[in-house]
């Protein structure tokens, strides 16, 4: 059995299904998508629906990210949150037409169930962005810090690597897990097009919403496939490649 850790989709429903066929994912197998399966390109409604299949089928964790909530918010109340419409809403709302209020339904009971973090049994822990608690996820006050932190990664990226884990000066924070997995900021935007390692968290997030990948990553090996990059397999669309 492999646990395989997929990076954010973004509506590259393309991109995903690339990606899976790549990984030749087996019944035993299971998935942990790191949350926002929506914006971007023009398939959010698509990936979705994709997922509640695929989850008949094969066992899978999905953990919510930020814009997931703003997708749902939208399909509660037909309130356009602007910050979501300019960053993937509009692509997002155009996917859902044909969809009828029934099958809407379903995606709202699909985002409502999503996870705030998952801890396995060996002490793993999976989330959208991060959290700030230096008494882990559990003490977290502030829920929606767990799919916006970014701090969490940046604290990763600056530290020393030279400085020992059990020195008082070592962040609290990174203490109380065996390995982090995340999403949330792309690893392109370091210019790094693979998932990226930091201390002890991973984050597979390279950036299918822009001009990179969606990446599923073996924690066990460590070994990832990607998908071709998701904007070419678009070539009529922006994507959130506004700019």
């Amino acid at each position: 059995m492999r646990i395989i850790a997929i990076g954010d989709i973004h509506g590259g429903l393309k991109g995903l299904v690339q990606l899976l066929n790549k990984l030749e994912v087996r019944d035993e197998d299971e998935l942990i998508f790191m949350g926002d399966y929506v914006d971007g390109w023009s398939e959010s409604a698509q990936v979705v629906q994709f997922l509640i299949e695929l989850s008949k089928k094969i066992k899978c964790i999905f953990i919510r990210g930020n814009h997931d909530v703003w997708c749902e918010d939208w399909l509660k109340t037909g309130e356009v949150n602007m910050t979501w419409y300019i960053h993937g809403g509009m692509e997002t709302m155009a996917s859902y037409d044909g969809f009828s209020e029934e099958e809407k339904e379903v995606h709202i009971a699909f985002f409502k169930n999503l996870k705030l973090y998952h801890l396995d049994e060996q002490n793993r822990l999976f989330l959208h962005a991060g959290f700030t608690s230096m008494h882990g996820v559990e003490k977290e006050v502030h829920k929606p810090t767990l799919y916006f932190d970014r701090t969490l990664w940046e604290l990763a990226l600056a530290i020393d690597n030279n400085l020992d884990t059990k020195s008082h000066f070592y962040p609290n924070r990174l203490k109380h897990y065996n390995e982090i997995y995340i999403g949330h900021t792309p690893t392109t935007n370091f210019n790094v097009e693979i998932p990226m390692n930091a201390v002890n968290i991973w984050n597979v997030d390279t950036g299918a919403a822009f001009k990179g990948r969606i990446s599923g990553m073996d924690i066990e090996t460590k070994q990832y496939l990607q998908s071709d990059p998701v904007y070419s397999l678009y070539p009529n669309e922006k994507g959130r490649n506004k700019v």
